[in-house]
């Protein structure tokens, strides 16, 4: 699979907003977005007119680097949103939030979704008890994901923990902090994302 190795603080410049995809490093005053708030490269300061497409495919562009995933990842999560019931774009998101790597984000025990998939591919998180080390695998409601006993004691968890206070843990999950687990209340609603994406422009973009 294709992995993207370069500056990740220009894929924020890239698409004109913070995707915080540094942990702490977004928040401070080293943040290269806040340095320079302009898109990367020789022409990133010239004024550019984005058609249909390109405004689309820029926002499909966004949500995949926020999640951190292929566009091969991307594309088979959203056949999966589109066959099920409901709202094609709503779907969508719900099926990224759900992801265990994003999952042990938001509940504050890694620093960002890259650490949360390097943490889960090292065997340090169980859901229901069980080990599970598959980034992608899709958390359900009443689903109880824990730190593991020997893994506890990882500086980068135990600080990430102490800074959670500043993000904030969803409504839609439940933070045993002492106990280093976390409860899956409800299955994310569109309500329940509050970053600013407009899924209706990647369904337009795929619908083509």
């Amino acid at each position: 699979m294709s992995r993207y190795r370069g500056s990740v603080c220009r894929q924020c410049r890239r698409e004109n907003m913070k995707l915080f995809l540094k942990g702490d490093r977004c928040f401070s005053d080293k943040c290269s977005f806040d340095r320079k708030g302009y898109p990367p490269g020789q022409h990133g300061q010239r004024r550019t007119k984005n058609s249909d497409y390109g405004i689309q495919l820029r926002e499909k562009q966004k949500v995949r680097r926020i999640y951190g995933i292929s566009e091969k990842q991307f594309r088979i999560i959203f056949k999966r949103a589109d066959r099920k019931k409901g709202i094609t774009g709503t779907n969508l998101l719900s099926l990224l939030e759900s992801r265990l790597d994003n999952v042990v984000f938001r509940l504050g025990f890694t620093s960002s979704r890259s650490q949360g998939r390097h943490f889960v591919k090292h065997n340090h998180f169980t859901v229901n008890g069980l080990k599970v080390n598959i980034p992608s695998y899709v958390i359900k409601s009443g689903d109880v994901v824990e730190v593991r006993e020997k893994s506890r004691n990882i500086q980068a968890i135990t600080d990430s923990l102490d800074t959670i206070v500043r993000r904030g843990v969803p409504q839609w999950l439940e933070l045993d902090k002492d106990g280093f687990k976390g409860v899956v209340k409800a299955i994310p609603a569109r309500e329940d994302v509050t970053l600013p994406i407009q899924e209706q422009l990647i369904v337009e973009l795929y619908s083509k």
